[in-house]
């Protein structure tokens, strides 16, 4: 059977989320953003590091986490900010208004696998004005796997989004922390051949050369059977 540790309470880095070894504080970095970000994640997504949701939270000091469970069904009125238009993203929304103002808006982004963020839309659907666009190409996501064209975690989702406000900036330092968290995974979990060809096409690996260094020197002694 294989071990997992989460369920046998391996001590992790309380911020990160990554195992001591592993820690990428370091490198972690606060983004401001124009835009309003709060993530509805779904309650079995709270027990999983590698979430991108929790990392949304890590370098987003101002993004609102809510936690769904069924049955506890939450209010409008405690996720949406009076002051601000929101936006619900998700795959079946229209398309992105033009000529929208980044900061007269809250996005909702809904954190889950796609089964869950089904049964999320169900009971957000109505609050906000559901939008999507166009998510092309490979995620970048490998700590899980991304099943199809077009499917994407969470905070890539967001960073989509970012790029077509005009937030490209924001989206550059996101792709940077995003990837650090990716990478970091990877190394944790001794793959050793992934985490390298991750590496070649990073951003990262120029932007936080000191954090890549520490990584991989550990990785390469890393045993092949590393804990996620």
């Amino acid at each position: 059977m294989s071990r997992s540790v989460v369920l046998n309470c391996t001590p992790r880095c309380p911020r990160c989320q990554c195992l001591p070894r592993w820690c990428v504080c370091d490198g972690l970095r606060n983004i401001d953003c124009a835009l309003s970000v709060s993530v509805l994640m779904h309650h079995m997504e709270t027990y999983r590091p590698t979430s991108t949701g929790h990392l949304i939270q890590r370098i987003m000091p101002t993004a609102g986490i809510h936690v769904y469970r069924r049955e506890r069904p939450l209010e409008r009125a405690a996720i949406a900010r009076p002051d601000k238009t929101l936006w619900i993203l998700h795959p079946s929304g229209e398309p992105l208004p033009a000529d929208a103002a980044p900061e007269n808006l809250q996005v909702l982004l809904l954190d889950g696998n796609w089964r869950q963020a089904a049964e999320m839309m169900r009971q957000v659907d109505g609050w906000g004005r559901k939008v999507c666009l166009p998510m092309t190409g490979e995620s970048r996501y490998w700590l899980r796997a991304q099943h199809g064209e077009g499917k994407f975690s969470t905070m890539e989702a967001l960073m989509f989004l970012l790029a077509a406000l005009g937030l490209e900036e924001t989206r550059a330092q996101l792709q940077l922390q995003f990837e650090l968290h990716v990478y970091a995974g990877l190394c944790a979990r001794g793959h050793k051949p992934a985490a390298a060809e991750y590496l070649a096409a990073s951003p990262i690996r120029d932007a936080l050369p000191e954090m890549v260094q520490k990584l991989a020197g550990k990785v390469r002694g890393a045993p092949p059977s590393a804990p996620a």
